[in-house]
């Protein structure tokens, strides 16, 4: 199961493996109190795609479509992640304000399909 979680909310006994998918360090967030088990920056959507979205819901499919073609280069390791959701909990954590147009929620999209 992969779920999403804004990193703000308190860790979770059923987060299990927690994974920040930020390309930033989250403002005001301390290491210990994250309790982040692995930081894949380098998934996060490019600064250009980032900067382009601006978190406008009209343009949200376009982003989706936009990062999923830039996540096509981490497929291999993607893969994996969804293998291990299957088997045990993945928690994908973001720092955005908007719950449903981020980038951990097409993350998951494109993780589940």
């Amino acid at each position: 199961m992969i779920r999403v979680k804004r990193i703000y909310e308190p860790p979770d006994k059923d987060d299990g493996l927690r994974i920040l998918v930020d390309r930033i360090w989250p403002r005001g967030m301390p290491k210990e109190r994250a309790a982040v088990d692995l930081w894949l920056k380098d998934v996060a959507p490019s600064d250009d795609l980032r900067k382009w979205f601006g978190h406008k819901p009209d343009r949200w499919p376009e982003f989706k479509s936009r990062y999923h073609r830039e996540l096509e280069k981490y497929k291999q390791p993607l893969k994996e992640i969804a293998t291990n959701g299957r088997e045990a909990p993945i928690t994908l954590l973001y720092a955005a304000k908007d719950e449903d147009h981020n980038n951990a929620v097409a993350l998951q999209e494109y993780l589940q399909r």
